[in-house]
């Protein structure tokens, strides 16, 4: 009996050998992952605040560009009038 012991101890321990050095394995491929990741989300959110930043210079140069179009509807007006 002490012989089949022996066998199944070192099955055993091979198995949990084997699960731990997979797990190891795992939990560097996870940490690459989460890095890898974070990295994207930090460029997503730059791509979002310099969307916002584009948004709000078209927002605050929407009243000076509506001046603009006022003033060449004017102009243009007064150019067919002259013809």
């Amino acid at each position: 009996m002490q012989n089949a012991e022996s066998i199944l101890v070192i099955i055993v321990s091979a198995v949990l050998a084997l699960f731990l050095l997979t797990a190891i394995v795992v939990l560097v491929m996870i940490a690459k992952l989460v890095q890898s990741l974070r990295r994207i989300i930090d460029n997503a959110e730059r791509v979002v605040e310099t969307a916002g930043e584009a948004a709000e210079m078209l927002r605050n140069a929407s009243g000076p560009l509506a001046l603009f179009k006022v003033v060449r509807n004017m102009v243009d007006a007064v150019d067919k009038m002259r013809k």
